[in-house]
């Protein structure tokens, strides 16, 4: 990692996708690193089947952002080829996708066209060495279901498998698609291994996995007694352990019934909920929570919590930061799982106390942030960070500006209600930008335009683009950047 200073940026999947410009810009117009701190607690979809047969890391959100990474310009029409080969999902029928998988490991696939023979060779010797380690775990019980798989997600593994890395195959993707060398996709946790989740909601349920707590398809919950504190120990209370002891009973009968004993990459005893095919789920339909989720933590394959560290990479870069931002995404899901991690609290509360730390207010609600929603305000966002970050319920006013000092948000059409003098008198500064109504209808939130985001991001770190209008203006109290529509990223 270089000695610039960087941008560090926590966030999860699609979301964050959206404002890669805004991202982007901040380190074009003044030399700075920019790094993108994702988790790999994700279970659903095609990853969801590679962590059945293959186990390791989710890699899903670390493929969506690097493929959002990969630029596009007038000179690098074989870059165009390469993104869309590996942004390319497989027919949604099994036996048509497997057909389409074994044409493009063949490479008659007209996905290859455009690019060289050189770049297409290396490539897809990585599918061909996945597609040999497939054959080898296709057994009469299980095999490995191809419907909508994403090749990036195939070709990631290759590499992984190949290399025994997934930051070496991170790497190699970066280098092969030409993202440029001052952006970083730093996955939270270093390792070669499954990482799940569990959400405690208030009313003593936990839910197991990060499709369970975030799209459910079907909603599996566990009701079980649970403690709602907060703890640095590495294993669950005994309360939770009802949870565990009856869960690997169950799996195990399951496991030694010769009629439907299936081999996969999960050892025996594995929760249940940890080795489903999470494929298809629902983004709109969701079933309410049943009560607030009081934390997040990780589980083994057994259920036991564990707090695993964050990557020595992020401790180095949050360490050369000019600002670090958490962005918006799914709360619970996409950027709470970067910040429960051991380790990262402490090294945020270190950090030089002028860096700006944003949290960048999502414009609506989602089903982690009910079941009313009405009453998950900014504050309960800004909350949530904080106790993830110090892993622990009962935090000070001295903690909240430590690890928070500006919040951006939108206003109207069911956004997140803010508080904004309390947050004043917490020392949190609160920021209100002009977006855009979501088009998908009434209460249904506000969508960030890039171009005043990006002023008003500027004015926090103290720089001024030439011949951008930086005046302030106040709405109701609240700070707000005006900005003209020429300064205005690609999306």
């Amino acid at each position: 990692m270089s000695t610039r200073k960087r941008i560090v940026v926590f966030s999860g999947g699609s979301a964050a996708n959206n404002l890669i410009d805004v991202f982007t810009a901040l380190c074009r117009d003044k030399p700075r690193g920019l790094d993108f701190v994702l988790p790999i607690s994700d279970n659903g979809g095609s990853t969801s089947e590679i962590l059945r047969v293959f186990g390791g890391p989710s890699i899903g959100d670390v493929r969506s952002r690097l493929i959002r990474l990969v630029p596009e310009d007038e000179h690098g029409p074989e870059r165009v080829a390469i993104k869309g080969l590996l942004n390319h999902r497989l027919a949604s029928e099994n036996d048509a996708a497997k057909a389409e998988w074994y044409a493009i490991v063949e490479g008659r696939h007209e996905l290859w066209s455009g690019i060289s023979p050189e770049k297409r060779e290396l490539i897809r010797s990585f599918f061909s060495l996945l597609n040999h380690e497939l054959t080898k775990r296709t057994r009469p019980s299980s095999s490995f279901n191809f419907q909508s798989a994403s090749l990036g997600n195939l070709f990631l593994t290759g590499a992984r498998i190949f290399t025994g890395s997934f930051e070496s195959a991170i790497y190699l993707f970066h280098s092969i698609t030409g993202i440029p060398d001052y952006i970083s996709v730093i996955p939270a946790i270093n390792s070669n291994f499954a990482h799940h989740i569990a959400a405690g909601l208030e009313d003593g349920t936990v839910i197991v996995g990060q499709n369970q707590i975030s799209h459910p398809s079907p909603e599996h919950a566990l009701p079980v007694e649970f403690s709602n504190g907060y703890t640095d120990s590495f294993t669950l209370s005994n309360a939770s352990g009802s949870l565990i002891d009856s869960a690997v009973e169950e799996d195990d009968e399951e496991y030694h019934d010769s009629d439907h004993e299936e081999e996969d990459a999960n050892l025996p005893g594995s929760l249940k909920e940890l080795r489903r095919q999470n494929i298809e789920f629902s983004k709109t339909d969701e079933k309410a929570l049943s009560s607030p989720i009081e934390r997040i933590w990780y589980i083994n394959p057994y259920g036991q919590e564990i707090r695993p560290a964050i990557n020595p990479k992020v401790i180095a870069s949050l360490k050369q930061s000019e600002a670090i931002i958490y962005s918006i995404g799914s709360l619970y899901t996409s950027l709470i799982p970067c910040l429960v991690l051991r380790n990262l609290g402490n090294t945020i509360l270190s950090t030089n106390p002028s860096t700006p730390k944003i949290l960048l207010l999502n414009g609506s609600h989602d089903r982690e942030t009910g079941p009313n929603q009405e009453t998950f305000t900014a504050l309960s966002f800004i909350r949530a960070v904080v106790r993830a970050c110090l892993n622990c319920a009962s935090v000070s006013p001295d903690h909240y500006r430590r690890i928070v000092t500006h919040v951006i948000y939108l206003e109207g059409n069911g956004a997140p209600r803010v508080e904004i003098e309390e947050l004043k008198k917490l020392g949190i500064e609160p920021i209100r930008v002009y977006g855009r109504r979501n088009p998908a209808g009434a209460g249904k939130g506000m969508l960030y335009d890039p171009a005043p985001l990006l002023q008003s991001l500027y004015a926090i770190l103290g720089t001024r683009r030439m011949g951008v209008d930086t005046r302030r203006n106040t709405v109701n109290g609240v700070v707000g950047v005006r900005t003209p529509r020429s300064v205005s990223p690609t999306e």
